[in-house]
């Protein structure tokens, strides 16, 4: 057998190979293509639903059904569910071969953010509706984490003349702290 003949067998075999990988590449890409295509029939939900309205989540799971298959992605499921109220952050994850499951976290309010936001532990602000008795901060927009460490630490300090109502932090960098009793105290400058 000459050379020749040799290097033609070889060549031929990693055609045939490369042909064979094509192929198999090919009917994966189809088959997965096939399957994130099919519609979305369930909608499951996990994690913190405590604070979340049964309407919200249903007029969620409504608008994910109802989506066409093709517009129904991960990144837009996990968009939908993060405007929902009171959601921090939301988790999302295709359950094949025709739901999606969402896991949310919820913003745990700990005090009114200017005039129509709540804080939350992380100073982030979100926008859902009014929580209970809970101290007001009014302040720069993004002020809000330096807000909640001066509030608790002005809080445990003025305890002695009464519970601290409101917070507030000018633009200018002065503080305003408003007592239960009506006392304002002006600090800083």
């Amino acid at each position: 057998m000459s050379e020749t003949a040799s290097l033609g067998r070889r060549v031929l075999f990693a055609l045939a190979g490369v042909t064979v990988v094509a192929a198999m590449a090919g009917g994966a890409w189809y088959g997965y293509r096939a399957v994130t295509s099919q519609p979305v029939k369930r909608v499951i939900f996990a994690g913190e639903l405590d604070r979340l309205s049964h309407g919200d989540l249903d007029a969620l799971s409504q608008a994910i059904q109802a989506a066409p298959a093709a517009d129904v992605t991960l990144a837009s499921v996990r968009d939908a569910a993060k405007r929902v109220p009171w959601v921090r952050e939301a988790t999302v994850r295709r359950r094949f071969p025709d739901a999606v499951e969402i896991t949310f976290e919820a913003h745990e309010a700990v005090a009114r953010w200017n005039d129509h936001q709540l804080l939350n532990r992380f100073g982030e602000a979100f926008t859902a509706a009014e929580a209970s008795e809970l101290p007001r901060l009014r302040g720069p927009e993004g002020s809000g984490a330096r807000m909640l460490a001066e509030h608790a630490a002005l809080a445990k300090t003025l305890a002695p003349l009464g519970a601290l109502r409101e917070l507030r932090l000018s633009a200018r960098g002065a503080w305003q702290a408003l007592l239960d009793s009506g006392m304002v105290l002006e600090l800083g400058r």
